[in-house]
């Protein structure tokens, strides 16, 4: 019994950290008990864009209950922190609810801050499963899960202005040397570096050309997420990319979808 509870507590962690990473998953996130679209939303601070519907789908056999909670993100040079701290700047509704199987819950999403931001702000807002009451005599073990959908809300007619400022040749965890980046945000408007292609230039030590290759939005998106660039925000990004050699230099450039 003690090594079912462990490999369960096993299961439920892997479960739980793999639905955490929203912001490298296309949507929707999918698990055995429930799906949760968007994951990824913009929001404005004022106007229709103000708010939007984040849909869950019980695709379990019984009842589901789900709980939405949010808490505001610190953004800096190496990624995005989650602060624990819910800064009361969104709204959702309904808070809870019970879905029956095969049904779908619409639960609206509200930024009701300043509406006169300088930059843009984020937060997770988390969907968790709530546990239910078992049956008398029912194996009382329950894998509960957690996703988490990123919301940022930039300033009205805001856009970003995403360059790469620096490129340099590093180092990955085995060692091998690969494109380590600045992208730079000018703006005061978020920016996703998934929204564009990069592409990446390797020289030798005497200027000849050793390496090129462009990287798509959706390619960039699959290996390192949505890329996000917060308002006013540089952030230093080690590109999982080989190079032939460790000598001479790389350069970067980054193209924004038009």
């Amino acid at each position: 019994m003690h090594a079912l509870n462990r490999k369960m507590r096993s299961l439920a962690l892997g479960i739980a950290a793999a639905a955490s990473l929203t912001a490298s998953i296309t949507a929707p996130i999918t698990a055995e008990a429930m799906t949760v679209q968007p994951v990824v939303i913009d929001l404005a601070t004022a106007g229709r864009s103000m708010s939007e519907v984040i849909i869950v789908e019980n695709t379990f056999d019984r009842p589901l209950a789900v709980e939405l909670t949010m808490q505001s993100l610190e953004l800096t040079e190496d990624g995005v922190h989650a602060t624990g701290e819910d800064t009361g700047e969104l709204a959702v509704f309904p808070p809870q609810a019970v879905i029956q199987p095969g049904e779908r819950q619409n639960f609206r999403v509200q930024y009701v801050g300043d509406p006169e931001l300088a930059k843009s702000k984020h937060f997770y807002v988390t969907v968790s499963q709530l546990p239910v009451q078992t049956e008398e005599g029912a194996a009382n073990i329950q894998l509960l899960y957690n996703f988490q959908v990123l919301v940022s809300v930039a300033p009205n007619g805001a856009r970003p202005s995403i360059t790469i400022s620096s490129a340099e040749i590093g180092r990955d965890a085995e060692g091998k040397p690969v494109p380590v980046i600045v992208a730079t945000n000018a703006s005061g408007a978020h920016g996703y570096l998934s929204r564009g292609r990069l592409e990446i230039v390797q020289r030798g030590p005497g200027g000849q050309e050793l390496f090129r290759q462009e990287v798509t939005g959706p390619q960039f998106q699959q290996s390192l997420g949505y890329g996000l660039i917060g308002g006013m925000q540089s952030r230093r990004i080690t590109l999982p990319m080989p190079l032939p050699s460790a000598e001479g230099t790389v350069t970067v450039r980054y193209t924004p979808d038009s």
